[in-house]
């Protein structure tokens, strides 16, 4: 505890300084006074975006872990706050080579005994870990990765207060809601959950190296399952380059544009084939070797798609390379995005505007980071709120154009994708053939018969969220009315018989002891009273029914 509430006065102080302190005074009302931004400090010389990332980037690991992610949700945050988020670096100061040493001797206490030599100098340092180069006894360089000393701690009790700024961001703002800050929170600690544990990182590699051990031209580093743990793990290790060095990829004598297709086809297998895929293709986790193979590094964030997503998700660049809105609609309701009937229409228009101002009538025209940058930006105009898994869909593959432009100018997307896509139509008994001469009749008539059940499920959630209007005719109420009242009576009446005879019944047990004569006549007028109102119900409810029914 006495930990969070220091931490929580770094935190305070750092936002302070860059001129968030009004915003946490409403936040946090009532606390001691937050520190003022000094003259000429960051927050008058930069913009408000600006400022949030200078501010996380001193927050710590944990922050810029969180704004790494948050720089994928275009559908959510403005564009400016977008393209700042997306400078964070994970480059986190180096450990001294002892405080590393002593996390792997509480892992592998024979150091000694399985190590020849371990480089004190660190090939990488990141907010969770650093690697560091080593030589087993029996020759085998590896590469060890380790967690940082009470880091667990550390993101804990920053996920902690996080969890806390969300929940009062959504409580004093309620215009921010529409972003989710709590979701955000709950996803993003999920996931940096995850990244803690290096045995999963292992198991995600073992498992792509089992999808890909027929496919020529990628790699995964071997992992050395005897000498890892959740804190320290130990694996192959890979000469190569980054894959965004071009020069030094020709000066291997590799063709850039053989490896930006082979890595792309690389993911297209992941996602459309396997359901398994790398979720941060950042130029520093692919390698490129001697030889022209691929390799893939750190796989801490792995996206998963179970086969119907699959299917949505072909329906969906389907719909993007061949400018078809019906589909492109249907497959975003597949992915869970509930769009409002009254944005429909507009949502159409918008759609249609966006593709054809970025398809173009030819493949080579086809620009999909322009596309798919305006479709988020549309998502986010029109509030839809998007499930995590096709945002890290959406950004694998804006990433991995990304390094295919940078390895060759006129990498195209369509071009490459098409083929794919068209394979896989033939393998699921789906000619592209069939779908290119699919007459607009015959797609009318298809879409009418599958909007009746979208129609159906609409109706159905309108009924779960009472947002349904029923007209009742004026006269069945006055008979419901009539009826209740009816009911009430005779509940009133049978209360009045009951409270006559439990009364009576105490008069007279009292008077037989102490009481007068005239009180125990009172029992006997209460007695009396009950028996009459008693057959009075009897003749209401029996003899009047019957007469009715007759």
């Amino acid at each position: 505890m006495v930990t969070q509430i220091r931490r929580y006065a770094q935190i305070v102080d750092i936002l302070g300084k860059y001129g968030f302190g009004i915003a946490l005074e409403k936040l946090f009302p009532g606390k001691p006074r937050f520190r003022l931004p000094t003259a000429g400090g960051p927050s008058e010389t930069s913009s408000v975006y600006e400022r949030i990332r200078l501010a996380v980037e001193e927050l710590g690991p944990t922050f810029v872990k969180f704004g790494q992610i948050m720089s994928t949700r275009t559908e959510l945050l403005p564009p400016e706050l977008i393209e700042e988020l997306k400078k964070l670096q994970d480059h986190a100061k180096p450990l001294p080579f002892s405080d590393v040493k002593e996390v792997i001797l509480q892992t592998c206490p024979n150091i000694d005994d399985w190590f020849l030599e371990i480089d004190e100098a660190p090939l990488a340092s990141a907010s969770i870990g650093q690697v560091h180069c080593a030589v087993l006894k029996d020759g085998t360089r590896v590469a060890l990765k380790v967690q940082r000393p009470n880091i667990p701690d550390v993101i804990e009790t920053d996920l902690a207060i996080l969890t806390s700024m969300a929940d009062r961001f959504d409580a004093v703002f309620p215009e921010v809601r529409v972003y989710n800050p709590i979701g955000m929170v709950e996803d993003f600690a999920q996931q940096i959950r995850k990244e803690l544990d290096f045995m999963r990182d292992a198991r995600n590699a073992e498992r792509m190296s089992r999808n890909f051990k027929d496919v020529p031209g990628i790699g995964f580093p071997k992992i050395y399952w005897e000498y890892s743990s959740t804190r320290v793990l130990v694996m192959e290790f890979i000469e190569g380059v980054r894959i965004d060095n071009v020069e030094a990829i020709q000066g291997m004598n590799v063709d850039p544009h053989e490896v930006g297709v082979r890595g792309f086809h690389a993911y297209l297998k992941m996602i459309f084939e396997d359901g398994f895929f790398h979720g941060d293709p950042h130029p520093g986790n692919l390698l490129v070797t001697k030889d022209g193979d691929v390799v893939f590094l750190d796989f801490g964030i792995v996206g998963v798609l179970r086969p119907e997503k699959r299917q949505i998700f072909i329906n969906l660049l389907f719909a993007l390379v061949t400018e078809d809105i019906e589909l492109m609609l249907k497959s975003l309701e597949g992915f869970g995005i509930q769009i409002n009937e009254v944005d429909r229409e507009p949502l159409r228009d918008d759609l249609y505007i966006m593709i054809h101002d970025f398809g173009g009538d030819r493949v080579h025209q086809f620009n999909f980071g322009l596309m798919v940058t305006e479709l988020t930006e549309t998502m986010r105009r029109y509030r839809l709120k998007v499930p995590m898994n096709l945002m890290l869909l959406l950004k694998v593959f804006m990433m991995v154009l990304d390094i295919g432009v940078r390895l060759d100018p006129f990498f195209n997307f369509g071009k490459e994708i098409t083929p794919y896509l068209t394979k896989l139509a033939d393998t699921n008994n789906l000619s592209a053939a069939y779908v290119k001469r699919a007459s607009n009749s015959m797609m009318e008539a298809v879409d009418a018969m599958f909007d009746l059940p979208r129609n159906v499920n609409l109706m159905l959630k309108r009924l779960s969220t009472g947002t349904v209007r029923l007209e009742v005719v004026d006269t069945d109420i006055q008979k419901l009315q009539m009826a209740l009242d009816r009911a009430s009576d005779k509940l009133m009446i049978g209360l009045v018989v009951a409270a006559l005879v439990v009364g009576s019944s105490l008069i007279l047990i009292s008077s037989s002891l102490t009481l007068p004569k005239e009180v125990f006549w009172l029992a006997i007028l209460g007695y009396s009273a009950a028996v009459l109102v008693g057959f009075y119900a009897i003749y209401h409810v029996i003899f009047l029914k019957f007469r009715l029914e007759r």
